[in-house]
């Protein structure tokens, strides 16, 4: 019968668990398995080469174009601009309301689907080179490189003792990384306040409310802690992508490996010299492919869920195989079949599909942005009287209706109803209406009874600008009497 091992009573925030074996009741030795460890600060060693390059423009792009956008105006409004207070979203010359929750929801299921296709075939490209975490860790890494010097450097400098060289460097770094953290903080808040008019307010000290100050302060400090401290523990921990993707991983998805036949054994050895008499493979065991890491894993371990697919270790495995006049491609961007010595495939059903319907998404939205009219109308009957007769023997139907000009200019407009014969509009006919604005507008429509065949008529209220026949709306209602 096989004897239960005893464990030993932990208390709550204890680091190690203590394990006793038979062996161990034997020989009296304690083992201990760490349940949790610190973090190990990362140091990210400077690589060149052809997917670094690509890294480096598009992480580059990223940062200009979210810097850049807010300044961006059309006619005097903001290319992009979360109007909150307003209750409209102005994005790239459109301008959205409440009432286009169903565009906006959509074209962030079109972002959502595009993910997913895109990590179906390529893997986690997103992480390593558009992902807003990555490009600002990126730029984070540059000042810190900058400032501190190349990696060997970075690791001195932290376990020197404290002096005034080190505290100038770290000061120097710390207060770039404030001002890059503080910079993405008035820029986010810029597209929700406008940014021609924050600046000037923060510079000048203007009262811009808490909230303001709030949400760039928040960001500010959020920025400052992700990028410069927490890094690649967002990928590891928080992000939620680096945990469901593996349901959109296949063996044809293109990720970043390391080919173990081809490699291993593993050794160093002399350049020019025939390894494979040596019993080695073509890895020489340098170590670069984990000192570039960005997440600080082997990936000569496999594929692993850290992995972001920035390519930094093709780079500097590529590099050290041109010194050792090896091939390239020792790590490089592949699949799990090609692995195998299989044959891949790009078109699979599970591609196939989300192409299917991310087409059908982008078409639908193409189609209702090119026929959306920035014109609503509501039309509400008057429920405290069914109809009422006028002094003229006239039946009256009383309305309120809700114009919503969506435009970004004012209109005038006129308003027509139609649906029985000789049935007219008794109050205003023409009204102006602003940009933006919603006017409720009490309405009174007559017929005249003797035209009337049935007591209940289904009629359309027409509402146009003037000098502007596209921009029209129609909304239908019921107008009830009695036929003579």
């Amino acid at each position: 019968m096989t004897e239960k091992i005893p464990v030993k009573h932990i208390e709550p925030g204890t680091q190690d668990l203590e394990v006793y074996g038979n062996d161990s009741l034997q020989s009296g030795v304690t083992k201990s398995v760490a349940l949790y460890s610190s973090r190990t600060k990362i140091y990210v060693k400077k690589i060149k080469g052809f997917f670094q390059g690509i890294r480096r423009v598009s992480l580059w792009m990223l940062m200009i174009m979210y810097f850049a956008v807010c300044w961006v105006s059309i006619n005097g409004q903001q290319l992009v601009h979360f109007d909150l207070p307003a209750r409209k979203f102005h994005l790239f010359g459109i301008t959205f309301w409440p009432q286009d929750f169903v565009l906006l929801s959509l074209a962030l299921i079109i972002c959502a689907f595009g993910l997913f296709f895109i990590t179906t075939l390529f893997g986690r490209v997103w992480c390593g080179y558009t992902c807003p975490q990555t490009a600002w860790t990126f730029i984070f890494m540059w000042i810190e490189e900058k400032v501190e010097g190349s990696r060997n450097q970075r690791m001195k400098l932290d376990k020197a003792a404290s002096s005034f060289d080190k505290f100038r460097k770290k000061a120097v770094k710390h207060t770039l990384w404030v001002l890059v953290a503080f910079g993405t903080g008035l820029t986010f808040v810029g597209y929700f306040y406008p940014i021609r008019e924050l600046v000037p307010d923060i510079l000048t000290f203007n009262n811009l409310g808490g909230w303001t100050y709030f949400w760039i302060g928040f960001f500010t400090i959020a920025t400052y802690l992700n990028a410069g401290w927490v890094r690649e523990q967002v990928c590891l921990y928080m992000c939620p992508y680096a945990r469901f993707q593996s349901v959109m991983f296949d063996p044809d998805t293109l990720i970043v490996s390391y080919d173990q036949k081809r490699g291993d054994p593993r050794g160093s050895r002399k350049r020019n010299t025939e390894h494979q008499k040596q019993g080695l493979g073509d890895c020489v065991d340098c170590g670069m492919c984990v000192q570039v890491c960005p997440t600080g894993i082997d990936i000569r371990d496999g594929l692993q869920y850290e992995c972001i697919g920035c390519a930094l270790c093709i780079d500097a495995c590529d590099s050290i195989m041109e010194k050792m006049d090896y091939e390239p491609g020792l790590i490089s961007y592949t699949t799990e079949m090609r692995l195998r010595g299989k044959v891949s495939h790009i078109l699979r059903s599970k591609s196939v599909a989300y192409a299917a319907v991310l087409t059908v998404m982008i078409i639908s939205f193409a189609t209702l942005i090119y026929t959306r009219v920035p014109l609503q109308i509501d039309v509400i009957k008057d429920r405290g009287a069914l109809f009422q007769m006028t002094g003229l023997g006239q039946i009256e139907n009383s309305y309120e209706l809700k114009i919503m000009n969506m435009s970004d200019q004012d209109h005038r407009f006129s308003i027509a109803v139609t649906g029985l014969e000789g049935i007219k509009i008794t109050t205003n006919r023409e009204v102006n209406v602003a940009s933006g604005e919603i006017l409720s507008l009490p309405t009174s429509v007559e017929a005249d009874p003797t035209k009337m065949e049935t007591s209940n008529y289904t009629i359309e209220f027409l509402v146009q600008a003037m000098g502007d026949t596209e921009l029209s709306a129609t909304s239908e209602s019921r107008f009830l009497g009695t036929p003579e």
